[in-house]
């Protein structure tokens, strides 16, 4: 029973992908409860449905706006510690691979010729 070998990922990408996973779900839950706060709010000040809508409208931009600047801040941290680690960005690593295959096919004409 042989399986295809899946490509391992490397221990620093998996602690990055928990990372980014973990904060989403922070942002998520409290976009979720802000959301709740919203309607307790508006139930205890008495606000009209329009108004309701109003402030839960000014508060999702404004968590967005803050969700952005989260995944922005985040993504650069991960950029500027790859960079900082020397990691090899994806097109780097198949330029490499591009190069060792014509290397291979110019090693193999070589061969062939003697």
């Amino acid at each position: 029973m042989d399986r295809p070998e899946t490509p391992q990922k490397h221990p620093l990408a998996e602690t990055f992908e928990r990372v980014w996973s973990q904060a989403l779900l922070a942002v998520s839950t409290a976009e979720e409860e802000a959301v709740r706060t919203v309607q307790r709010v508006a139930h205890v000040a008495g606000w009209s449905q329009e108004e309701m809508i109003r402030q839960a409208r000014l508060l999702t931009d404004r968590l967005t706006g803050h969700r952005k600047d989260l995944e922005h801040n985040v993504d650069e941290g991960v950029r500027r510690t790859l960079v900082s680690l020397k990691v090899p960005r994806r097109e780097q690593i198949q330029d490499i691979e591009a190069r060792l295959a014509r290397l291979a096919e110019r090693i193999d004409a070589l061969g062939q010729r003697k």
